[in-house]
């Protein structure tokens, strides 16, 4: 079977809500499509699948069961390697917010005609840029981006449409900002039992990764998304996180990597500080909709989330000349001359140096696999033998993810958990996560029952 027949029938697999999936000690993927007649799973032909019986299918009543023998205790493990990363992309936003009973988050789509100079070119470009990423079409990142770079060219050329593509820019980045907003204020405003529903789903994810042993370093998480629904989880979940901004008011944006972290004095003991429980790492790799140049600093504006525009907390007095233009939003996901501009260049080395180690682990969630250069840092990572990668994800748009898991090779450094089975937060997060800070009571139970009653007891509880 060629690679395009394997990704084509992968996807056909995923269309009838099918799975694909890759963990423990699996030699390569398997792939499940859904017979909704006879409600079950059936691996589809050309595949092979060393734990299913002879019938090579999963009944859909026994599909949870089974599934979460083969991963939750896999990533248990895998959570408590030395170093553990996690990548959250556009999905996580439009998880909780369909869990809400919300819209989907920011619109990422863009009316070509909002230029009223060179739209044509702009066009052109951000449609050949997106095809090279390896996205079917171009969105309002590739516009942007493409547009920016536009206007550079034409400030150095003193032409005279300079500043009427930057009006456009200033427009198409204020209504991003917005819908940016629309999107958290659809959630805060959502129907009560549904937004808690929401919000305790979304706790219980990030808690399932921030639970680790106080010997192992912090969870880093990193994300694409320009909206604060992560921080608005971590603090309703009571988790601290440490980012580059230092201050109260209206924090800056710092340059200096120190190792920052939260310690406490147990009583009575003394010189022996131990890691505060709850505390994560936090980058945001494109910027965000509340951070704002202002002069040479990047501070962090106090906009609330779920405000409903932006502009009023663009004029506060220490708010020199800020308007939608110096957003700290501009995205960067094709050239790396972009990356190396401030901040980004401090928010991708970020990146490359929590997950580039020895014994690290990285898990994406909603990420699509469409940004080069942040591809090219885990293939990087999957360099070194003990590193892994798991992907879990709702969909499988352009078959990026199969195309990427293909092309660099690495089977038995990759887990892949691909499907609406998988990619479903509320069930992703009930069923195949490991539960929060409750590994270590259980190990010491087994261990317990084990001395009491002989290592049948393990055998008796697990059944």
């Amino acid at each position: 079977m060629t690679k395009q027949e394997m990704t084509n029938k992968c996807n056909e697999a995923l269309g009838t809500k099918g799975f694909i999936i890759k963990s423990r000690d699996d030699q390569d993927f398997s792939a499940f499509t859904y017979n909704k007649k006879e409600n079950k799973y059936e691996l589809i032909d050309g595949l092979h699948c060393g734990w299913v019986e002879e019938k090579k299918y999963i009944d859909e009543k026994e599909a949870n069961a089974k599934l979460r023998e083969r991963t939750e205790p896999w990533l248990t493990a895998l959570f408590q390697s030395e170093h553990l990363s996690l990548l959250c992309g556009s999905g996580l936003t439009n998880a909780i917010s369909l869990l809400a009973g919300a819209k989907s988050g920011a619109n990422m789509d863009i009316n070509a005609n909002a230029f009223t100079v060179f739209s044509e070119h702009i066009k052109k470009f951000a449609e050949d840029s997106a095809i090279k990423a390896g996205r079917e079409k171009a969105n309002i990142e590739d516009y942007i981006r493409t547009a920016n770079e536009l206007l550079r060219g034409l400030r150095i050329l003193k032409s005279r449409k300079a500043d009427e593509l930057a009006n456009n820019l200033k427009t198409i980045l204020s209504n991003f900002a917005n819908s940016i907003l629309k999107g958290e204020y659809d959630i805060a405003t959502a129907d009560e039992e549904k937004r808690t529903n929401a919000f305790n789903t979304l706790v219980n994810f990030l808690l399932s990764f921030c639970s680790r042993t106080g010997n192992r370093e912090r969870l880093h998480i990193f994300t694409t998304n320009y909206d604060r629904l992560i921080e608005a989880g971590a603090e309703i979940a009571g988790i601290h996180l440490l980012d580059r901004f230092v201050g109260n008011l209206m924090p800056i944006f710092r340059s200096s990597r120190l190792n920052i972290d939260l310690h406490y004095n147990p009583p009575g003991i003394r010189n022996e500080p131990r890691f505060l429980e709850g505390v994560a790492q936090f980058t945001k790799r494109h910027g965000a909709v509340d951070w704002v140049l202002t002069e040479d600093e990047i501070r962090r504006i106090g906009l609330p989330f779920g405000a409903e525009q932006i502009k009023p907390y663009l004029q506060a007095p220490g708010l020199k000349d800020c308007n939608e233009m110096k957003l700290m939003i501009f995205p960067n996901s094709a050239k790396d001359k972009e990356t190396a501009e401030y901040p980004y260049v401090e928010l991708f080395r970020d990146l490359a140096a929590s997950i580039c180690r020895p014994n690290s682990t990285l898990v994406t969630y909603a990420y699509g696999f469409g940004d080069d250069h942040i591809n090219r840092v885990i293939k990087d990572m999957l360099t070194i033998p003990s590193t892994h990668l798991v992907i879990i994800s709702f969909d499988d748009p352009g078959s990026r993810i199969l195309n990427f898991y293909l092309d660099v090779s690495r089977p038995a450094q990759t887990t892949l958990m691909i499907g609406n089975i998988f990619g479903d937060i509320k069930r992703l997060t009930d069923t195949f996560l490991p539960k929060a800070a409750i590994d270590r009571t259980t190990i010491k139970m087994v261990e317990i029952l084990q001395k009491r009653m002989g290592p049948l007891s393990e055998k008796s509880d697990n059944k």
